[in-house]
């Protein structure tokens, strides 16, 4: 996984020997807001509750009430009722779709995924026009013109259920394009097409296998997250599973 992965992983495991293949595989929309940027928007709305997709940096977490997922930050949002503003970091696309689906007016940060945002709707009419009977998937990180012209829009975890169960036998994914590759798996004799062969995350692509071997074999490059950050980052993601318990 990429770096905020393998940070989460050191959060939540400190006695645990944490080891990334690859230091260089970031998370571009993780690097968009910072633990400062957060804390001066915080100050512009004091009193906020604060969600921060788990695609973030460590600090950003620490400086978060709750972690949230693609799956479950309606519900998140939903737990929050009685705040009178929300602040929603650091994807505003994933914010949207969740201020979309809870009808909650959330304070949204202009961070989104460069991989989501590529995909183009008019990639998506292609796509429909070339296979007309297959229904559209996207990801909650895809801008709203994608959303909107899609079937469903879903997790990665809800997409393996969605295809499984769904009766159609052919589906056009908006997401990441090796994603095809597990819903293969998941619903095999099914056939699935990217939206756009553009939407591939380099960053993602960076860990492979020898490099996974290379890091077990001489222990590197381990990932650390000092305290006091590590503990209050691990108590927003805490607050994330009491939540949706």
């Amino acid at each position: 996984g990429v770096h905020f992965m393998a940070e989460t992983a050191a959060i939540l495991n400190p006695e645990r020997t944490v080891l990334i293949p690859d230091p260089e595989a970031g998370c571009p929309m993780a690097d968009m807001i910072t633990g400062e940027q957060l804390r001066e928007l915080k100050s512009r709305h004091p009193g906020a509750k604060v969600i921060c997709y788990v695609n973030s940096t460590a600090e950003v977490k620490a400086e978060s009430d709750s972690c949230c997922t693609s799956s479950n930050a309606p519900a998140i949002v939903r737990a929050y009722a009685d705040a009178e503003e929300i602040i929603f970091v650091p994807d505003k696309y994933l914010g949207q779709f969740t201020a979309e689906q809870t009808g909650r007016e959330l304070i949204l940060w202009d961070g989104y995924c460069p991989t989501h945002a590529r995909i183009l709707d008019v990639e998506v009419a292609a796509a429909r026009q070339q296979h007309p009977a297959a229904m559209v998937v996207s990801h909650p990180e895809c801008p709203k013109p994608i959303r909107d012209a899609s079937d469903a829009v879903l997790s990665t975890g809800q997409m393996c259920s969605y295809v499984r169960e769904n009766p159609a036998q052919e589906f056009i994914i908006a997401t990441e394009i090796d994603m095809i590759h597990r819903l293969r798996k998941e619903a095999p004799g099914k056939s699935f097409f990217p939206v756009s062969e553009r939407c591939v995350c380099p960053n993602m692509k960076k860990i492979r296998l020898q490099k996974i071997l290379w890091s077990l074999q001489d222990m590197k490059h381990r990932v650390v997250v000092e305290e006091p950050v590590r503990s209050q980052a691990a108590r927003s993601i805490r607050a994330m599973l009491d939540l949706t318990a």
